[in-house]
């Protein structure tokens, strides 16, 4: 039996059609608005809406229909942009209660790819927290495994200012999970987002340097380090602008420099050569003349130019794992694990 009245599409006046209350995304584009709404000026909309009637008596005695929108709120919004008056819809039989509203937008989200990972975690939270959704529950829903609703939810753990930077498009998913892991070094974590947004760090980088900070959390902990060799750290890396760790042995030991490519080992040579002249008491001579010239363009923070490729292009390029490590990470990963 059709859960649609009739099974059939019925014209309904757009301005009859309240949203849905738990539509779980926030964010929508304007300008793919717009180009919905011309799309819907010259050829109309193709594919109906979903939604919900109830009759409702008016003040006078009358009785009036009003609608409550299930699916198909990008389309609402520009009919509404390209000015058009009635839309094509399907009716759903009942009237659902929230749980379901919140369910079938969330699903027809997931299904489009049109929610951002910080309002699916918000709306896959919603569904465990109000409605009391087990993760696993949650997961057979959306046709997802368990371990993807969960790491979706553990999203909400990162500062605000870095989900604001993964709804706008600066950072992406593969990003969040090397920050997850320095959950409790707030001041290591805030460094590590920094270093990112400035240095386009792909993920593989960023789990690098993340696992780097474990390991030397467990390193301070296993040595008693004076606070000398911790000094000459943390004032090395500042003077060079990367990581620097010093490890002491027996006899001697080794002083590690961590960069991310070619500019920002230029930059770093530089830096020393600089202060080695200073030191001398000589102008920066053969050593600096030695680092290579960058280009403008290629240079850290210079202006992007009009043929660069699009800012959420950039960012999906800075993603180097595989098609297949993507999915291995949605579905394996534990913060925990990397708490050494």
């Amino acid at each position: 039996m059709s859960q649609f009245y009739n099974n059939a599409i019925f014209w309904v006046e757009v301005d009859k059609i309240k949203p849905n209350p738990f539509q779980p995304r926030r964010e929508f584009d304007e300008a793919k608005l717009n180009d919905l709404a011309r799309s819907i000026r010259q050829y109309g909309v193709i594919q109906p809406l979903t939604v919900t009637r109830r009759e409702i008596q008016k003040p006078d005695g009358g009785i009036a229909t009003e609608y409550e929108l299930v699916a198909g709120e990008r389309r609402l919004r520009a009919s509404k942009i390209a000015g058009v008056t009635t839309v094509p819809a399907l009716i759903r039989e009942t009237e659902d209660d929230d749980k379901t509203k919140l369910e079938l937008a969330i699903v027809e989200n997931l299904q489009r790819e049109d929610l951002n990972p910080v309002d699916r975690a918000k709306a896959f939270a919603q569904l465990s927290s109000e409605f009391g959704f087990k993760h696993v529950e949650i997961a057979e829903k959306v046709g997802k495994s368990r371990e993807y609703v969960s790491n979706s939810i553990r999203l909400l753990a990162l500062p605000q200012d870095m989900l604001d930077a993964l709804m706008q498009g600066k950072i992406n998913e593969g990003h969040t999970r090397p920050l997850l892991m320095l959950t409790d070094r707030a001041q290591e974590q805030q460094t590590l987002f920094r270093e990112i947004m400035l240095k386009r760090l792909t993920v593989r980088d960023t789990e690098s340097i993340a696992r780097r900070i474990a390991f030397d959390r467990v390193r301070k902990k296993e040595y008693v380090y004076s606070p000398e060799i911790l000094d000459m750290e943390r004032e090395l890396g500042e003077a060079l602008g990367t990581r620097v760790a010093i490890e002491t042995k027996e006899n001697g030991g080794k002083l590690v420099i961590d960069f991310m490519g070619e500019d920002d080992l230029r930059v770093i040579f530089a830096n020393l050569a600089s202060r080695l002249a200073t030191k001398d008491g000589v102008a920066p001579g053969n050593l600096a003349s030695q680092v290579p010239s960058t280009p403008p363009s290629e240079a850290v923070g210079a202006p992007v130019q009009q043929d660069s490729p699009a800012p959420e292009q950039v960012v999906a390029e800075l993603d180097d794992r595989t098609k297949e490590e993507k999915q291995k990470d949605e579905n394996t990963f534990d913060p925990s694990s990397f708490s050494i």
